[in-house]
């Protein structure tokens, strides 16, 4: 073999090697490639898994947050009463009113004694609903806060005398007194054992159970009422009639018992009768005690309304 065609095919063999150096090489570059690519991709998924795990902790936290913090022993749909009286009472009396609103301090004030009386006897049950249509009509925040502070009262078991307090205390339509919680926890301390309760004045000055009452008020609001008070008695609108007759509190006994002929009288009672006091809520030596109506009307709360008949407070148009 001559010389040329010897030095030909060395050639031709080192090119050969050099080919297989630089596919070997290029098999690396692919396959690491290929490893960084798949390190990449699971480095990203443990970022998304770690991003949506966030998210999720995230709006559960805000769920949380935003979660309706009811008062003890609430009922009815949505758990939006605060039931007073046996359980098992024959009749059931529902009230929705706002602590603001001088036509429900009247009808509290005037029916006092009498729902009470019923109460005690076995004879009814009263489911109160809050509402807070004066805050929206006038301005200001007394409805919201004095309902808060009712609801913290009944976590405390105080409810029913708190409640009566704050209606013969009521301020003037147009004055937000009720919006300061000082002015509410200064009432408190007239019912025995409500300020010094565990955790009362941390309630009202949170405001913890102000979506609670919120929700009542929107179902209030979406319920198909006029305004309040609106008072049913066994589901019947008795309040400012039922029927032909004016709702006084000879009649509104008298309902009731036509209504519980034949029935037992209830016996279990979540709320003590010693809670509600037999001649209306605990005054300070300063006030005079709300009057109690001689003829039947409803009477007005001093300092809550200047006309003999406050109007219902009543929801502003859609």
């Amino acid at each position: 073999m001559s010389e040329k065609n010897r030095e030909a095919k060395r050639s031709a063999r080192e090119r050969l090697q050099q080919e297989r150096v630089a596919d070997a090489a290029r098999e690396k570059r692919r396959r690491t490639l290929i490893m960084a690519a798949a390190v990449a991709g699971v480095l990203g998924m443990v970022g998304v898994v770690g991003v949506i795990a966030a998210n999720v902790k995230k709006d559960r936290g805000a769920e949380a947050a935003a979660a309706v913090s009811a008062p003890s022993g609430v009922s009815g749909k949505d758990d939006l009463a605060i039931p007073v009286g046996a359980t098992d009472a024959p009749s059931t009396l529902t009230v929705y009113e706002d602590f603001r609103c001088p036509a429900c301090a009247q009808f509290e004030n005037g029916f006092r004694s009498v729902i009470h009386e019923l109460e005690r006897a076995g004879e009814l049950k009263v489911e109160y609903h809050l509402a807070t249509i004066i805050d929206g009509n006038m301005g200001g925040t007394g409805s919201l806060r004095a309902a808060n502070a009712a609801a913290c009262a009944q976590d405390a078991g105080k409810f029913p005398a708190y409640h009566d307090l704050l209606y013969a205390n009521q301020p003037m339509e147009t004055d937000d007194a009720y919006a300061q919680n000082g002015k509410l926890l200064e009432l408190a301390g007239k019912v025995d054992g409500l300020e010094s309760a565990p955790g009362f004045r941390q309630c009202v000055e949170k405001g913890e159970h102000d979506r609670w009452v919120g929700k009542a008020a929107e179902a209030f609001r979406t319920g198909g009422f006029s305004g309040t008070p609106t008072v049913l008695l066994n589901g019947e609108a008795v309040f400012p009639k039922k029927g032909a007759e004016d709702i006084t509190p000879g009649n509104l006994k008298k309902w009731v018992q036509e209504a519980n002929k034949g029935r037992k009288p209830g016996t279990a009672t979540p709320t003590a009768p010693s809670s509600i006091p037999a001649d209306g809520p605990q005054r300070g030596p300063d006030e005079a005690p709300a009057s109690e109506p001689a003829s039947g009307a409803v009477t007005s709360v001093p300092g809550a309304a200047t006309e003999p008949q406050a109007q219902p407070g009543t929801l502003p148009a859609a």
